[in-house]
């Protein structure tokens, strides 16, 4: 690993960090498209290392600050959370079959759905 890399790996890292705390996002909002564009990574590359980055409690602490202010329902964050592990494992099942191009496409056009969403939506 060069400095270049550690440098994108640390600014990955705190953009991701820094998003998740502000706006709730991270790992596929922030973290996928700079592992492309700067490390060069795969597709397939991206999303996994973004799923492993966050299968540690990498949000705790961001959570926790929610939660002291009361914005944190914890018994729906509980459901979500068991169902996400079930969907989170079908999804990657169904996901390292898929060609990598058009895994590409398939993500970028969610991304743009939703923006176009948060953009145009009341």
């Amino acid at each position: 690993m060069n400095i270049s890399v550690l440098v994108s790996l640390v600014l990955i890292g705190l953009l991701a960090g820094f998003f998740s705390g502000t706006l709730g996002i991270g790992g596929s909002v922030v973290m996928i498209p700079l592992m492309l564009l700067w490390l060069n990574f795969s597709q397939h590359e991206a999303q996994g290392t973004s799923l492993a980055v966050l299968a540690v409690p990498v949000t705790l602490l961001a959570a926790y600050n929610y939660y002291q202010e009361g914005h944190v329902n914890w018994k729906y964050a509980g459901i979500i959370a068991i169902t996400f592990i079930i969907g989170g494992y079908l999804g990657s099942k169904l996901a390292i079959s898929v060609n990598q191009v058009l895994l590409k496409k398939i993500f970028g056009g969610v991304l743009l759905l939703v923006a176009l969403k948060m953009i145009l939506g009341k």
